[in-house]
């Protein structure tokens, strides 16, 4: 009997988990440790960072779930990992303080990030100034000051809103983008748009970057950039913008910035929703002497090293290659532990890199959440499958970031009447210059914006919750 432990139960984590027991059985045991008794559909917290959805229509409990599938949960924090010791095991911790060691055979480490909120002086919404959608909590407590400012807005007092990333290596542009979108469709519909002044900053080199190097998409025969797409939505609903931006210090009302050529500048607010960086959730490592050995499976971000060239990154951005990303997942010092989704640690960039002429460096973090965590849940799970039924000795099934596809819904406003979203396909996700003259076959890269993809995007916000229960078919919906 073999015993796989997943550490994590967002999408790649809970895909891994499903899976495995669907195809293993009663035979083998699926363990599942998460500090979370609950999954959330993170896409949609951007609308209940306006207030136009409610906090529990994205998420369930995840206990029900396990149980119906035969699946272990313990519900607590992986704090040590022993991949040495003769029983390897994970040191889990439970919020009464009590610690269990729980054995594995094959580890999945699917933790997803640490919100880096101490990465820049004054930011977030426990110890800075800042908002934030990238938890639940913090959602709902964006939710609550952007209608204080709608009500100051309706008492006639003129409204400053920063929306973007607040650091110079910070990921989720999308959501972000998204959520600027939203903040404005909702401040237009209540009819107070002319108080309101409304200004994105981010990381990106360029407007419609979004951290993946931008993308050129065909739609009705021409070839539109993504830098036209969203410089056009901005100038269409009169958002200001300031791109290629560090972020060095945000104040009570006020942040301080730096961009790539060394100007700098401050941005006065009443209200600010600012992406932090991600760093790997923190776990130890330890060998069978008790060592540390944190750096030799880990980044200097925390996050996992696995079957990626890791010396690349040192490398000119014109030498980057497709070959340098990850196809496997598992770790190259122990084969059997594997990182999946946001948990493993990218070569380098998809988006060119700059510093500041102080040095400062002003690079966006590769996204590796949504779609792409999916499936790459799903291919770590099934190589262990074939590795404990059929004996392979290595994992056998392979999805490189730089080889499949991915589909992106940008909300830009949330009414089934009214709203509107941007749909966009990019195939692969990271660009291949070398093959595709845009970098991405624009057979398969392709978008639109309307009611339709409004639409579409709500209709996955319940699919995926569906899918994610394990519900009749949930194995037929796409990861």
């Amino acid at each position: 009997m073999a015993r796989i432990v997943v550490l994590g139960s967002g999408f790649a984590g809970n895909t891994a988990a499903l899976n495995l027991k669907k195809a293993l059985g009663r035979k083998h045991e699926v363990i599942v440790v998460s500090p979370r008794k609950n999954f959330s559909y993170i896409p949609s917290w951007i609308w209940v960072g306006v207030g136009s959805m409610k906090p529990e229509k994205t998420q369930f409990d995840l206990t029900p779930v396990y149980k119906k599938f035969g699946i272990e949960f313990k519900n607590g924090a992986a704090e040590e990992i022993h991949p040495d010791s003769v029983d390897q095991y994970v040191v889990v911790k439970y919020a009464d303080g009590k610690t269990e060691r729980v054995k594995y055979d094959y580890l999945i480490n699917a933790t997803g990030p640490k919100l880096n909120f101490a990465a820049t002086p004054g930011l977030g919404p426990d110890e800075g100034y800042s908002d934030s959608v990238c938890s639940l909590p913090h959602a709902v407590k964006t939710r609550d000051n952007f209608l204080k400012a709608v009500e100051k807005m309706k008492q006639g007092k003129r409204q400053k809103f920063v929306v973007g990333t607040g650091h110079g290596t910070a990921t989720c542009q999308g959501a972000a983008f998204e959520y600027i979108h939203n903040l404005e469709f909702e401040i237009a519909k209540r009819g107070l748009r002319d108080m309101a002044d409304i200004t994105w900053i981010s990381n990106e080199p360029m407007l419609g970057d979004f951290g993946v190097g931008g993308v050129v998409v065909r739609r009705n025969g021409n070839f539109i950039s993504g830098k036209l797409f969203a410089e056009s939505t901005f100038r269409e609903k009169g958002i200001k913008w300031i791109d290629r931006a560090h972020v060095r210090n945000v104040k009570e009302g006020s942040l301080d910035y730096v961009n790539i050529e060394g100007k700098e500048g401050t941005l006065d607010f009443d209200f600010a929703m600012l992406i932090p960086p991600f760093a790997g959730i923190p776990i130890s490592y330890i060998d069978k002497d008790g060592n540390d050995i944190k750096s030799q499976l880990c980044a200097p971000s925390g996050f996992m090293k696995v079957d990626a060239d890791y010396t690349s990154g040192a490398k000119p951005f014109e030498e980057w290659k497709n070959s340098d990303w990850p196809k496997k997942y598992n770790n190259p010092l122990y084969k059997n532990i594997f990182a999946a989704g946001i948990a493993f640690a990218p070569p380098h960039p998809i988006s060119k890199a700059f510093k500041a002429p102080d040095g400062t460096l002003i690079a966006p973090s590769p996204p590796r959440t949504g779609m792409a965590s999916g499936i790459i849940g799903h291919t770590v799970a099934l190589s262990i499958i074939d590795m404990i039924k059929n004996g392979a000795e290595e994992p056998t099934y392979s999805a490189s970031m730089a080889e499949f596809g991915a589909i992106c819904i940008t909300s830009m406003g949330k009414s089934m009447i009214g709203g509107s979203a941007a749909l966009l396909t990019m195939y692969p996700v990271i660009p291949n210059y070398d093959k595709y003259k845009f970098g991405r076959n624009l057979n398969y890269t392709f978008g639109d914006i309307g009611l339709a993809g409004h639409w579409v995007k709500y209709m996955l916000h319940y699919l995926f919750i569906w899918k994610m229960k394990g519900k009749f078919l949930w194995q037929y919906i796409p990861d």
